[in-house]
């Protein structure tokens, strides 16, 4: 009850009303908000942290950004999207801020698309040197299954290709990337995708800002041949995964080609199998299912090809397995 009764305190205000009914439709940070609004920065923040208080809104830091959205789960959230059904889309003062919120979406969506064609010659030259993306891609969905994915996180979500693609099997979508960049790529991804209920966060893999236990199905595309440290990787993987859970990787096969370190800032030239396998028995994770994609041939030469592993979390007790992770993770850094 005294949750219920702060939530509507933190609502009882136009410009929070205001604020509500533009976060309905998506995640922006202050600055934007501001410009959406049309009020001063230190005003918007103060409505902000009221109603992210009462649990009304969700706040996550992002380098220098701080980007709110509706909460999720929460009784707090329940009420906010409640008053949102009630606003009356026709108000004109909502008409105004929905449509200047639209035009923030396509300055985003510019700016996604210059950062795109600068960077674009480097990955179309590298796709061509393996299996077309379509079939990665139908391979991965072979072995995720047709049924429901529930929580599913996608690490290392680059464009958020990967997110979108499976986001439509799961209630709830996460992408994580350290790119900036390559988030404001995806966010335009996800808007144009009309995938409300998927979002993408600024984080290290090493690091994940979610509770163990917590994910039924993880996503690694073409990721870890860029890290220093895959092992660590997949054991905090396997952290965030619930008993039963699964995690589904992707990445390439040995190869010898020497100008990928240097090109495209590739770490390890491929993973071999029987690595792999080693790392995800550190990890506690129980290899389900390997596929191997051969890569196109052009000029009698070969490319890459392209390995995909499925692998579960066994359905144990999550307290012992989680502490034997992070001993080996301990382990490892010593």
């Amino acid at each position: 009850m005294d949750e219920l009764l702060a939530g509507m305190r933190a609502i009882a205000e136009t410009t929070r009303l205001r604020l509500l009914f533009v976060l309905s439709h998506g995640e922006f940070n202050v600055s934007e908000l501001t410009q959406i609004l049309g009020q001063s920065q230190p005003r918007v923040s103060r409505h902000l942290k009221l109603m992210s208080e009462a649990g009304l809104l969700s706040r996550y830091k992002e380098g220098s950004w701080v980007l709110f959205r509706l909460s999720d789960g929460t009784r707090g959230a329940a009420l906010a999207r409640a008053i949102v059904d009630l606003l009356p889309g026709s108000d004109s003062v909502l008409v105004s801020d929905i449509a200047r919120m639209e035009e923030i979406r396509r300055q985003r969506a510019e700016n996604a698309s210059a950062y795109f064609s600068a960077n674009a010659a480097n990955w179309e030259k590298l796709r061509s040197l393996h299996v077309s993306e379509a079939a990665v891609e139908a391979a991965m969905a072979e072995m995720a299954g047709d049924d429901t994915l529930g929580n599913f996180l996608d690490l290392g979500t680059g464009t958020g290709r990967i997110l979108s693609l499976f986001a439509p099997q799961a209630a709830q979508a996460t992408g994580i990337d350290q790119s900036r960049e390559m988030l404001i790529i995806a966010r335009a991804n996800l808007e144009a995708s009309g995938l409300r209920h998927a979002q993408v966060r600024q984080s290290d893999i090493y690091a994940l800002p979610f509770p163990s236990a917590s994910a039924d199905f993880v996503t690694i595309h073409q990721v870890l041949h860029y890290l220093d440290d895959p092992g660590r990787a997949l054991i905090e993987a396997s952290r965030i995964l619930k008993p039963g859970g699964r995690l589904l990787i992707v990445d390439f096969a040995p190869h010898d080609l020497e100008h990928l370190r240097d090109q495209h800032a590739h770490r390890r030239l491929g993973i071999a199998p029987d690595i792999m396998a080693s790392w995800l028995k550190r990890a506690d994770l129980k290899v389900m299912q390997e596929k191997i994609l051969p890569p196109p041939r052009s000029n009698g030469s070969s490319g890459l090809t392209v390995s995909l592993w499925l692998a579960k979390r066994p359905a144990e007790d999550i307290t012992k397995t989680g502490r034997s992770a992070r001993n080996r993770v301990e382990g490892n850094l010593a």
